[in-house]
């Protein structure tokens, strides 16, 4: 961002109301039926991982990361990712997810995944996992489903379904 001053913050309990509003307009209603969507009705976000950007007081994009597991492994799923689209272009979306993968490294994380467009997320480390050794609940497009190893190696013999972690939560 070089014409606006761009703040990433921490999300709080009271940033919900505008990030759903901001859900509503940049995904619709046709959001809840995606699988990413089904993890998040289990299992709420985490607020430590959770980041907004803010120009002045007017938020323009938000970043969540909620506990999962991809198998027995422990991991993160980042998103939504969303920028209001006056915005987009600027930095934002990067800033957001640069900022969600240096505190999910900082704290300990080992692997965040992700659905999402390879092309864009391949620029912050994140590939392809290969077909059939991660599983979402309900349909996803397998392309979409992508991994990033925040400590080398760590998705190294990982397999199995993508669920929500209660222990994380606990």
């Amino acid at each position: 961002m070089t014409d606006l001053s761009l703040t990433i913050l921490t999300e709080t309990e009271n940033d919900a109301q505008a990030i759903e509003r901001l859900h509503e307009r940049t995904f619709g209603p046709g959001r809840f039926v995606l699988s990413a969507y089904r993890l998040r009705e289990q299992i709420g976000h985490l607020l430590a991982l959770s980041f907004t950007a803010r120009i002045g007081t007017l938020l323009v994009g938000s970043v969540r990361q909620l506990p999962i597991t991809v198998g027995d492994t422990p991991a993160l799923l980042l998103g939504p990712l969303t920028v209001e689209p006056p915005f987009r272009s600027r930095g934002v979306g990067r800033a957001l997810l640069e900022r969600a993968l240096e505190e999910a490294r900082g704290r300990g994380h080992r692997l965040v995944v992700l659905v999402g467009d390879e092309a864009y997320y391949r620029r912050a480390g994140f590939v392809r996992i290969p077909k059939g050794r991660a599983t979402m609940p309900g349909p996803v497009d397998t392309r979409r489903l992508l991994v990033n190893e925040l400590v080398e190696g760590a998705f190294e013999g990982v397999s199995g379904p993508i669920r929500p972690n209660w222990k994380a939560v606990a």
